[in-house]
């Protein structure tokens, strides 16, 4: 078996802003894993948030021992980027070599396309309303806010688009004051959840307040071992494979997330199809789809995701899985 790490640069179709800074490309790590003549890729968006770099993140791979398999994986390298990439090359690379595709082996009964949002970045009023009409015709938009002039900027947002679904990610940019300022605004407005307001680590006080709309841990969850914190904080989880280290984690957070009453959202960093597809897995059923990485790129993967009015379709096997 050989495992081969490629680094791979995406131009945005627009300058892409949330509350700790813009970027007008994404950078990710591709992983091919070649054995018996069959290969599996996989993708993962190394995420400074995290602590992680194109360089750490290939780091970690390369110490891999010369034969790895999902279940050694999973104890081999932590919850991040860099097993992200591997567990789903190791998905991608056991459908060609067994014929069976990954949405049988994961135990799905069929997939089909999800509705899923799209992402306006942070921005100023005006500019976020001219964008938010542009994108009217859109049933579900995600609103990137988190600081000073977020009331005007969600006012803004409903006037350009009027009659779409909205949700809001502060991405850990609120205070207690500013939720409590906030959170009226967002009901009147007819806004459906609030991703993550306060910064991970410091998001006890949402026990206390009254959470008067869903509110959705992101940076608060990355795999199992972090449900218990989230008790009486949230109400949903956004699962995210490169926080969960892969598909594998992926599909058994839910399962127990699930089970302990929470709703899933399934969301995505900035990149490419390759990086979507085994999301779309996930996907199925939950509450709320977020993979619009690829509608953010100037150009995207050959063979890749089909969007259209029924939201993010199954991927080709030209692609992966």
């Amino acid at each position: 078996m050989s495992l081969r790490v490629y680094r791979d640069v995406f131009p945005l179709a627009q300058v892409f802003t949330i509350a700790r800074g813009s970027r007008t490309e994404a950078v990710v790590v591709r992983v091919e894993i070649e054995r018996d003549g069959a290969i599996g890729r996989g993708e993962c968006v190394p995420y400074a948030r995290y602590g992680e770099t194109v360089e750490s993140v290939t780091r970690e791979i390369d110490q891999l021992p010369s034969r790895i398999t999902r279940e050694t994986l999973q104890v081999a390298l932590p919850p991040g980027a860099a097993r992200n990439a591997v567990d789903c090359a190791l998905w991608d690379l056991e459908a060609r070599q067994t014929g069976i595709p990954a949405w049988q082996r994961a135990g799905l009964h069929h997939l089909r396309p999800e509705l899923t949002a799209f992402t306006l970045s942070l921005d100023d009023p005006e500019r976020m309303q001219q964008e938010a009409a542009r994108q009217s015709h859109r049933p579900l938009l995600k609103i990137k806010l988190g600081g000073e002039g977020d009331v005007a900027r969600i006012e803004a947002v409903r006037r350009g688009a009027p009659d779409s679904r909205i949700i809001v990610d502060a991405n850990e940019g609120w205070t207690v004051e500013a939720y409590k300022e906030l959170a009226p605004v967002l009901v009147r407005l007819g806004v459906e959840m609030v991703e993550q307001p306060f910064p991970a680590g410091e998001d006890d006080a949402l026990r206390e307040l009254e959470r008067v709309l869903p509110v959705c841990a992101d940076e608060s969850c990355h795999d199992r071992t972090s449900l218990p914190d989230l008790e009486g904080k949230y109400d949903m989880i956004n699962i995210k494979l490169d926080k969960t280290g892969g598909l594998t984690e992926a599909l058994a957070l839910k399962k127990q997330a699930r089970a302990e009453g929470y709703r899933i959202m399934v969301g995505c960093m900035v990149g490419s199809s390759l990086a979507m597809a085994p999301a779309v897995l996930v996907a199925q059923g939950a509450e709320i789809t977020d993979l619009d990485g690829p509608l953010l790129l100037a150009s995207d993967r050959e063979h890749g995701l089909r969007f259209d009015e029924q939201g993010v379709h199954p991927p080709p096997s030209a692609l992966w899985g």
